[in-house]
């Protein structure tokens, strides 16, 4: 009998085993984080916690924007302003409930991604990102001039977000209800990345000029993604009006959305796990780095110039579990065929 030197395949239970260990994984994950307020009483950290929260939020729509589609995009904040600005206005000037005011804002959104979005996703590169820009400092310029937005000063005494008969009023609850909203986005995100329309997205990012030649409509699925990111944006602007009670142009600028970018750019384009874990990283770094007092900020852009060489693709890179998966399948194989092939030599002889 003659032993093959081939390795033999691998069973199926053990991806699925990988499968399970992965999930369990998430599993911990999650109990660890709903359970973390638990292990600290300190307003400060949980205030600090739901911030990394609100910014997960954002960069998840962001990363449907950049890194499926690989528009770069620079106003993504004004999204994010639109439903922060339009929850203040109902809230306080009409009396609705907070949630209510969720709809009208992605509304509102959504129409100004449309009417942006329709005549200006036909560029690229570099002139997609000055018109984002341009975007983001008109919505911001708005803002500041309209009586109904407050002007400069903003809009203060939000009322608080209710949801049914419970009141969210403190840092604890907002936390819980934006850990609620990154598993949603990121299962949204999950769901449209392995759906058709994120394939066509992944093969527009990869490249245009192909993607038109397999019949794929670029502009229209480059719309599609701006109107998601916009919807996602605006829903975390709703949550975040009334979880500072108050809300001024001054924190929708240029500067918010290049920590948007950044989150995106740091934990990996294209990656859920990266988004989330970039904006965990631009959020709580510069806390960490408080003790430096007015040198802070140079620490920590010391430390991302250090963070970027060493992880050019950044924290969690697109597929990066998937190609850890595949590692641990081949090692599973080899030593499955280690098992295996005394067992055949045995055979071989008799």
């Amino acid at each position: 009998m003659v032993v093959s030197g081939t390795m033999p395949p691998l069973t199926p239970s053990a991806g699925v085993g990988f499968r399970i260990a992965r999930r369990s994984l998430v599993g911990v994950l999650l109990i660890a984080a709903v359970l973390f307020p638990e292990f600290t009483q300190s307003p400060y950290v949980l205030g600090v916690a739901f911030q990394a929260e609100m910014l997960m939020c954002l960069a998840l729509g962001l990363n449907i924007v950049v890194g499926y589609a690989g528009m770069l995009d620079l106003g993504f904040a004004a999204f994010f302003a639109i439903g922060a600005y339009t929850t203040g206005i109902l809230s306080t000037k009409e009396h609705w409930s907070i949630i209510a005011t969720i709809v009208p804002g992605v509304a509102v959104a959504v129409v100004c991604a449309l009417i942006i979005g329709f005549p200006t996703l036909r560029l690229r590169s570099d002139y997609l990102a000055v018109v984002t820009l341009g975007f983001g400092e008109i919505i911001q310029t708005i803002a500041i001039n309209l009586n109904q937005t407050g002007g400069p000063t903003g809009i203060y005494a939000i009322p608080m977000l209710t949801i049914g008969s419970v009141v969210v009023g403190s840092n604890t609850g907002y936390y819980y209800v934006f850990l609620v909203l990154v598993v949603a986005f990121a299962l949204f995100s999950t769901r449209l990345r392995n759906s058709r329309l994120g394939r066509a997205w992944l093969c527009i990012r990869e490249d245009e000029d192909a993607a038109k030649a397999m019949g794929i409509n670029t502009n229209h699925y480059k719309l599609y993604a701006y109107v998601f990111g916009a919807v996602v944006g605006s829903i975390t602007g709703a949550i975040y009006a009334p979880a500072l009670s108050a809300i001024s142009p001054a924190s929708f600028g240029f500067s918010e959305s290049l920590l948007i970018v950044m989150a995106v750019a740091i934990g990996g384009l294209g990656s859920i796990w990266g988004a989330m874990f970039g904006a965990a990283v631009v959020e709580i770094f510069p806390e960490v780095f408080r003790s430096f007092a007015q040198a802070r900020l140079l620490v920590f852009g010391i430390a991302l110039v250090v963070l970027m060489v060493v992880r050019p693709r950044g924290l969690f890179p697109e597929r990066a579990f998937h190609g850890l998966g595949a590692r641990v399948r081949a090692r599973l194989a080899r030593r499955s065929a280690e098992r295996s092939l005394p067992v055949l030599g045995d055979m071989a002889e008799s």
